[in-house]
């Protein structure tokens, strides 16, 4: 079987299926005319274009390279497309190590046609449900495929999921125009730091796979963290077993070497997220005039979450942890340009060895410290 991305085998998991499941079960987008749709898909661009320029001064990262990563308006289930695009490119390594190894085992043909089908089945699952939920998202890691572009050389894709937006912009009853730029704003800092940042993409993807390669996961374990993510949408979890049954990917973490790199991941996770909410507020009371109740609504809503549904798979997904990296890393950007200014800031883009550590992002003054202090003896 041709496999999404031009893979014969099913693997693991057939991409395929995930895909079509997701777009299957996809929920229909908030009620919309079709002039109302192009006229949100054409002030979505508008305000990408701008948004370039509004960070660009900001930020003081300047790049012409900005321009070859593609801004894709997407529905749901583009949305879902190019995600699996992503995770089949990052997961690879991982999927073919956890192959080889169930290779030997009875039966191992049998069951991985009927794995593959059936990890595809839940994971189109998970991804129909997250489809709903993102406003838009900078692919880092964005393999080109028939229609949906990318940048040259891996260097990724801005996608703004013009259903979702629509979706909070009228749960949240706030002003369409300026909450469209608003989210513009924080996905056009992410393109901003990978296209300005060279170094960040390989960095970035070096780290996530030494990650996957000091794993040694049984493929059963694997698959059964995401039949739980499955079950725990599908309401399926025992009443009794929200917190223990409630585990995170993360903690496939084994090893003294991946709690290492997942530190690591996690700072840089914290930079990135709390460098886009800190470019967003800074640029917002300039050109987005309902800024402050934009801001706290979305944060109320933000921290609330809109179910147990959602606080079990915010669990399970790791979506929990990006909260706190969204908190924490404002608190040190915001933190270190209070102390050195935006110039000194962006010291942190130098090299990999400039980037925060975890403790770190917890106490930016031991960073301020260590670059500044360094740099001028």
């Amino acid at each position: 079987m041709t496999g999404f991305g031009g893979t014969t085998s099913p693997g693991m998991v057939d991409w395929n299926l995930a895909v079509a499941t997701a777009t299957r079960l996809v929920r229909p987008g908030p009620d919309v005319s079709r002039d109302e749709a192009r006229a949100v898909v054409t002030e979505l661009r508008r305000h990408a274009k701008a948004s370039e320029e509004h960070v660009r001064g900001f930020t003081r990262m300047g790049t012409d390279e900005t321009h070859d990563t593609p801004v894709l308006v997407v529905d749901r289930p583009g949305w879902v497309r190019a995600n699996v695009a992503g995770f089949r490119e990052i997961l690879k390594p991982l999927l073919e190590k956890m192959q080889e190894r169930r290779a030997g085992s009875p039966g191992s043909a049998v069951l991985g046609a009927v794995g593959g089908k059936v990890t595809g089945v839940e994971l189109g699952m998970l991804l129909s449900f997250l489809s709903s939920r993102v406003l838009g998202q900078y692919e880092t890691f964005a393999p080109a495929t028939r229609d949906l572009p990318a940048g040259a050389d891996g260097a990724g894709r801005l996608l703004l999921v013009a259903p979702n937006i629509v979706h909070v912009e009228r749960e949240l009853d706030v002003e369409p125009h300026d909450f469209r730029l608003w989210v513009c704003l924080h996905e056009e800092t992410h393109r901003t730091q990978f296209t300005a940042v060279h170094w960040l993409r390989d960095h970035l993807e070096g780290e996530i796979q030494s990650f996957l390669a000091e794993t040694d996961v049984d493929p059963m374990t694997f698959l059964e963290r995401i039949r739980e993510a499955a079950q725990s949408l599908a309401g399926g979890r025992p009443e009794g077993e929200e917190d223990d049954g409630g585990r995170s990917f993360v903690e496939l973490v084994q090893t003294p070497a991946q709690r290492e790199i997942l530190g690591r991941l996690t700072a840089v996770m914290s930079l990135l997220e709390g460098h886009a909410d800190y470019v967003m507020d800074g640029v917002g009371p300039s050109v987005v005039p309902s800024v402050a109740e934009i801001r706290e609504k979305f944060q109320q809503r933000r921290a609330k979450g809109a179910s147990r549904l959602d606080l079990a798979l915010r669990k399970l997904l790791g979506l929990d942890a990006k909260l706190r990296q969204y908190r924490d890393g404002e608190r040190f950007v915001r933190a270190v340009v209070g102390e050195v200014g935006i110039d000194g800031f962006n010291r942190v883009w130098t090299s990999p060895n400039t980037l925060p550590t975890k403790a770190e992002i917890a106490k930016p003054v031991d960073w301020v410290a260590r670059v500044h202090r360094k740099s001028e003896s």
